[in-house]
This record gives C-alpha cells, structure tokens and sequence, in this order.
C-alpha cells in the first residue's frame, strides 16, 4: 500500500510523494488540471518496475477528478 503526500498544488497541476509500503524513499507523481491521467515523475529504488507507482498514479487521478486533495 502507498503512503501519498502532497508535495505542491496550483492552479495548473498537482504533484504527490508516493512511498511504497510507507517505508523508505519515496517517488513522484504529477497530474495535471483537466487530464485524465497522472504521469510518473520519479521512481525510488525500491520500486523498479513501477508497481507502486502504476497504483499511486490511479490514486492521485482519483483524489484529482473528485477535487480531494
């Protein structure tokens, strides 16, 4: 399960930390006002595959469409 935390919100974008598991480093995930869909900024090392952030992205999309930040 990730651990999100909003990094930076404006008018234009949002941009969350994901952190696999709640433990160790985390990654970045932006998502742009108006898009469908978050996009991957940066992985941590602990998620090579991009598991993690594959679900974080699915989560901020969600947070982002119903305005719930």
């Amino acid at each position: 399960m990730n651990k999100l935390k909003l990094k930076e919100a404006n008018e234009t974008y949002v941009v969350y930390f994901y952190q696999p598991d709640g433990k160790g480093e985390y990654g970045e995930i932006r998502m742009n006002i108006g898009d469908e869909e978050a996009e991957v900024l940066t992985k941590p090392d602990s998620d090579p595959i991009g598991r993690y952030a594959f679900k974080a992205a699915i989560a901020v999309s969600k947070c982002v469409h119903k305005r719930n930040l």
